[in-house]
């Protein structure tokens, strides 16, 4: 049998052809129909047959015993994780239970639409999520900007001429807030039309390879080019906001107010702490402002450092201020099937209230995941005794996994919604595994909010869940009903049902059976100019300047003169760690799939062959690296790829913790790169983790 749908294993939602025999997969390949990735295909989709034959991957529900895990039925495990989260919390007061959601979570459709009952049910601050360790600032800056944190800017990647990517690698994530699959042919695309691409970033990346041109910039320090950029519009008067859309002009509010606080931030000035000599800085920017469409675009690498929140609103601003913004082949905004801004209006989703510790500050709801282990360990009142996971592995996600990891030990009760026994969910009381990806349905609702194309796509069930498997929305129904103690009989709700209204009252006006109709998906067209129409903000413009960018902007100023500078680093730690990502990666959740792992050694430190030279460090000989947090011993991989004086380790790595059922896994163990990372290291605006330009020190030892 023939069967259409679309991966959910990473942002790009790549359309599939799956041929099946005797209910078991013999292929795989790209849907040359799909209207989004039009027959493209990357190595993760072959882990969709290895994750639903996977012998490890749980199918009922655990519990942990005086004698090891044990399968117990789902009544007992529901009605058990339900009572003592009711007890804990009637005991120590609701804050007591915290959770924490994971990146699958906006990955699978039962999932991102029922876990919320559960939050919502626990009526817990302690609330914590993947967010806080990638994207956070995108979305605060969208909030801040246009009123809405999920109203955010894609670029026109089909249509630009000029893009400048900074801190992002999208021929190995395949986009990362630009759901772009295929993303290097677009990239040749714009150099065919005679276009260029820049890649700013410390490493020579695989973007950087088949860039027109690569610029080596010192960690973390994006925010003072960024700063000089806009410095260089307004010194030379390239400003000009509406120049390609003067019929709907765009009204923005603190420009002059803009101009007033980059003002000192001159490529002259800003060239020593950032390695870009001036002359470039200014031809850069010169680029942009000539180019028929052009696009600036930041991710991962800029987001998690001190000032990613910054760096992603000045970002916006470079693309507003030089006419890219909501114009073609800019920085332009989606019109998805299934509107989720729909009826939005505007209200304070920051800072209601703070971590007990710390005093980090919440952001839609939920907390910075860096506090995440300091709120367990730290005594009072308040203190988190029980937490839900779902979807997640932060032990080898989040900052200092190994204060996380004592941290969990220290629970009363920990329950995970997870199909794995992993090094986070190994510290769980119970487990609840649902089914997984084949044989559930799917729509994306995040990454069509993301696409560089206006498509829909429905994915039905490749396979039946057997017997005693619960769908995740069932598990979560059903739990939030529990939690509750609704006196109702618990029915669940179908997330096709939810789908199918959202879009009926979606902008197309389409049903579920309609786009049923179409296996290959829907495509309503290219990106349109869409404001000031779609800004939440009530009065329909742009702010350009808040407070709370200006007051973090005065720490920027701060050390821009101070000697000791990111530039100057201290002797304790003399590396800067970046991080990287391999096409076959997505976090840890997919290293249990035999056809991902292996190959050569993907867990690595890059270094450059000065800095080797230096240490006495010959090709894949093992160095011990060192923070203030930990240390870790990995193989060293010399290449000129890498800036010197900076070195970078993958993410998602350590497999060789005890107690875990993750056969193919450990044989490629890896060590965790989060071992090294600092909880302590933050972006100071928003508290989202600050995993780039962390202090390391190599020996040979």
């Amino acid at each position: 049998m023939i069967h259409r749908r679309a991966c959910n294993l990473c942002e790009s939602i790549c359309g599939l052809v799956i041929e099946t025999e005797n209910n078991t997969i013999i292929h795989i390949a790209g849907d040359p129909d799909d209207p989004l990735s039009r027959g493209y295909i990357c190595p993760k989709a072959y882990a969709l047959k290895d994750i639903y034959e996977d012998p490890n991957r749980l199918k009922t529900p655990l519990k942990k015993t005086a004698e090891g895990w044990k399968s117990i039925s789902w009544e007992e495990a529901l009605s058990e994780v339900a009572e003592r989260l009711g007890s804990i919390q009637r005991q120590y007061g609701p804050h007591a239970v915290g959770i924490y959601q994971g990146n699958p979570s906006v990955h699978n459709l039962g999932t991102i639409l029922n876990a919320v009952g559960v939050v919502k049910a626990l009526r817990s601050h302690n609330t914590f999520s993947a967010t806080s360790a990638d994207q956070l600032p995108h979305h605060f800056a969208a909030w801040t900007m246009f009123g809405h944190p999920l109203l955010l800017p894609v670029p026109d990647i089909s249509r630009t001429h000029f893009m400048l990517i900074l801190g992002g690698n999208p021929l190995a994530s395949n986009g990362s807030m630009m759901t772009a699959p295929g993303v290097g042919k677009h990239l040749k695309n714009i150099q065919q039309r005679s276009g260029r691409v820049v890649v700013v970033d410390p490493r020579r990346t695989e973007t950087a390879e088949h860039a027109n041109e690569h610029i080596f910039i010192q960690p973390a320090t994006d925010v003072y080019l960024l700063l000089a950029m806009l410095q260089v519009l307004f010194e030379k008067k390239w400003v000009n906001i509406n120049k390609k859309r003067p019929e709907i002009p765009l009204s923005v509010s603190g420009l002059d107010e803009l101009e007033r606080v980059v003002a000192g931030f001159t490529p002259e000035k800003v060239a020593g702490i950032t390695h870009i000599p001036a002359a470039k800085i200014i031809e850069i920017t010169a680029e942009i402002v000539a180019a028929p469409s052009a696009v600036v675009y930041g991710r991962m690498g800029v987001s998690v450092q001190r000032y990613g929140s910054l760096c992603q609103w000045l970002i916006n601003c470079l693309n507003i201020l030089t006419g890219n913004f909501d114009t073609v082949g800019g920085a332009m905004f989606t019109k998805p099937a299934v509107d989720v801004l729909m009826g939005a209006k505007p209200r304070n989703i920051f800072g209601r209230w703070k971590s007990r510790v710390r005093g980090l500050p919440e952001f839609m709801g939920e907390l910075p995941v860096s506090a995440l282990a300091e709120e367990i360990s730290t005594e009072g009142e308040g203190q988190i005794r029980a937490l839900v996971t779902s979807c997640g592995n932060p032990v080898l996600s989040t900052p200092n996994g190994g204060q996380l990891e004592k941290a969990l030990e220290q629970l009363d009760f920990m329950v995970s919604v997870d199909i794995y026994l992993n090094e986070t969910t190994r510290h769980a009381h119970i487990i609840l595994p649902p089914a997984t990806g084949l044989e559930t349905a799917h729509y994306d609702l995040t990454f069509h909010l993301l696409a560089i194309r206006n498509t829909a796509k429905y994915s039905p069930p490749l396979f039946q869940k057997s017997e005693n498997a619960r769908y995740d929305y069932e598990i979560f129904q059903e739990l939030t009903h529990r939690l509750t103690q609704s006196a109702e009989d618990f029915s669940p709700v179908l997330p096709e049902s939810q789908v199918d209204m959202g879009l009926r009252y979606g902008p197309y006006a389409i049903s579920l059976e309609q786009l049923k109709a179409q296996p290959e998906g829907l495509d309503f067209g290219e990106l349109q100019p869409c404001l000031p129409d779609r800004l939440v903000h009530t009065d329909k413009v742009i702010r350009l300047v808040s407070e709370a960018y200006l007051k973090d902007l005065e720490n920027v100023r701060v050390v821009l003169h101070e000697t000791n500078s990111p530039a100057t680093p201290p002797p304790a730690y003399p590396f800067a760690l970046i991080g990287r990502r391999s096409l076959r990666d997505n976090n840890s959740w997919m290293h249990n799939s035999e056809k991902l792992m292996k190959g050569r050694n993907r867990c690595t430190i890059l270094l450059h062959p000065d800095d080797a030279r230096t240490l006495g460090v010959e090709q894949h000989q093992m160095v011990g690296v060192h923070s203030r947090t930990g240390h870790i011993q990995i193989e060293a991989e010399i290449s000129d790829e890498m800036m010197p004086g900076v070195v970078s380790i993958p993410h998602g790595y350590g497999h060789h913790r005890p107690g875990t059922r993750l056969s193919i896994a450990e044989q490629h163990p890896g060590v965790s790169v989060n071992d090294l990372t600092d909880e302590l290291e933050i972006d100071g605006l928003t508290g989202n983790a600050a995993f780039s330009n962390v202090r390391v020190r190599v020996t040979t030892e």
